[in-house]
């Protein structure tokens, strides 16, 4: 018996597949395509209520010219849907509160108008993006009674807002409910298919399961390529989902730095994280202004301080994918009020010229582009470190030198590595440069110096 048991153990492990060999290949994270048009994409956020006096899609279609002159390529719309009634802030509610995911709000426009907008922006070469609110509808969607199933539920059995939010005015989805998840793929097909929109900011992207996201995204690019953006910092979310991220720590860091007067420590860390830490092909976004700090925290301005043009000049030189915020090259100098109809006053603002040139710069030089598209960022070191982030982007012969004073104090600095030698031209006002070694930069407090290269 022992025998015949040794000899058939003997077969059965002849039998066994022997174990694969360990792939050690290096895999990158970001799986999917970025569509051809984000790759040195500048984002303007447009909130058409207080974009235009009317508070139209007629009225914003008629600036889309001057957005297109300005050299942004894709608009992102805050919420167009129709608002909830059901516990209403203010006198015209939350666009976040969405009472019909597959109509327009009748205050902003009609259908065919919004479509209008639409395409004027794609015949001027334009990209629009919506907003999406997954997440959440409004407690009056018709989706309440349809199917109450869909919705999260306290102990007692009511419908709830999202755990931990003030957001009386909206109903918490539950995403274990397939039913729900079809609707709300199939939803933003529609928006894609109908009316010709390349893609989706989604609003706190991160309550809502991954997985949703990744089978979304594959069945939006069936109809075409489009781009994603998250509200939300995750890198699983770049796998099969999403082009785009939030950088809040970009925010968050210079801010910090403009409030304290530290220097540059705090930059210099949310960069190196980034490098160490986050895939070179996923885009995260980075911003001075959008819509939850004017309404919530202040005008830029005023957060940023003497800091702010070093800020703006930042966010489009370093790593990142840039946004503007409607009003942001007026000047625009208060808090527009959330819930109401709140026009921008505009005028000629000064910062309007700077982020023009900014955009162009991007645009022209390679190193600056988007994610993967883009060139890492090396630092120079300089004899003002604590101070001073200086860089390079791009190979020789075609880089791009920034250099920032990051603090309320002036500088004479020196630079300490050859990491930028060559011939250069002052990227904002054309006079050449020439760095051989050994050359003493000065800059005033919150100064910089963006440079390119010249062969």
């Amino acid at each position: 018996m022992m025998r015949l048991s040794i000899t058939f153990l003997a077969g059965a492990l002849a039998a066994t597949p022997a174990l694969a060999e360990p792939d050690y290949a290096a895999r990158d994270v970001v799986q999917i395509e970025n569509a051809a048009w984000s790759r040195d994409a500048v984002l303007y956020q447009m909130n058409t209520r207080q974009f235009t006096r009317e508070g139209t899609f007629k009225a914003a279609q008629a600036q889309l010219p001057r957005l297109a002159a300005m050299g942004v390529d894709i608009i992102w719309l805050m919420p167009v849907h129709p608002i909830g009634e059901a516990n209403r802030k203010g006198s015209l509610g939350s666009p976040y509160a969405v009472r019909d995911y597959r109509a327009v709000n009748p205050e902003l426009g009609t259908e065919a108008e919004f479509r209008a907008f639409v395409d004027e922006a794609h015949r001027l070469g334009l990209k629009v993006i919506l907003d999406w609110v997954a997440n959440h509808s409004s407690y009056d969607n018709p989706l309440t009674q349809s199917h109450p199933e869909w919705y999260t539920r306290t102990p007692e059995g009511a419908m709830m807002s999202p755990a931990g939010t003030d957001w009386s005015d909206v109903a918490d989805f539950d995403y274990a409910q397939a039913g729900l998840r079809q609707y709300m793929t199939e939803s933003l097909a529609f928006w894609v298919r109908e009316h010709g929109i390349d893609g989706f900011r989604c609003d706190v992207a991160g309550w809502v399961p991954t997985d949703f996201w990744e089978t979304a995204r594959a069945e939006l690019d069936k109809i075409k390529p489009v781009f994603m953006l998250a509200e939300w910092e995750q890198r699983d979310l770049h796998r099969t989902a999403f082009d785009a991220t939030y950088g809040w720590g970009w925010k968050e860091a210079f801010q910090k730095l403009a409030k304290s007067g530290e220097g540059a420590g705090p930059i210099r860390g949310y960069y190196n994280e980034q490098q160490e830490t986050w895939p070179r092909a996923a885009m995260r976004m980075v911003y001075t202004e959008n819509h939850d700090q004017n309404s919530w925290d202040g005008v830029a301005a005023q957060i940023y301080g003497p800091a702010y043009e070093a800020a703006i000049a930042l966010s489009f030189t370093g790593s990142g994918l840039p946004l503007i915020y409607n009003g942001q090259e007026a000047d625009n100098d208060r808090q527009l009020k959330f819930f109401e109809r709140d026009p921008i006053v505009w005028k000629e603002g000064r910062y309007d010229s700077l982020l023009r040139k900014l955009i162009a710069l991007k645009t022209a030089h390679p190193a600056l582009h988007n994610g993967r598209y883009g060139a890492a960022m090396v630092e120079v070191p300089t004899s003002q470190t604590a101070d001073i982030y200086a860089f390079t982007r791009g190979e020789k012969g075609a880089r791009v030198f920034a250099v920032f004073n990051l603090s309320p104090r002036a500088h004479a600095i020196g630079f300490e590595k050859a990491r930028h030698l060559g011939s250069y031209t002052d990227a904002l006002t054309g006079a050449p440069a020439s760095f051989k070694g050994g050359e003493t930069l000065e800059l005033p407090a919150w100064g910089y110096r963006i440079y390119t290269e010249t062969k």
